[in-house]
């Protein structure tokens, strides 16, 4: 397992920790955790983001259509 360093101010280590322990997590489990959920998050955003952008040009088929193509 890799080790990242996070360099934090006195009053943002007390509130990472407090939420932590809130959580009955380590800080570590918790920051990453955190950092992964907003990872997520971010990547969806952009992929609603792209459909309404694109959803125009897009064609979806139903299963039916799906079946029939692949000869199911």
């Amino acid at each position: 397992m890799t080790t990242i360093t996070i360099r934090l101010n006195k009053d943002d280590k007390e509130l990472f920790k407090r939420v932590a322990d809130e959580k009955s997590q380590s800080l570590s489990d918790w920051a990453r955790e955190t950092l992964l959920r907003n990872i997520e998050e971010e990547y969806d955003e952009k992929l609603i983001e792209d459909y309404l952008i694109n959803k125009e040009n897009m064609k979806f088929y139903t299963s039916n259509e799906v079946k029939k193509e692949l000869g199911l």
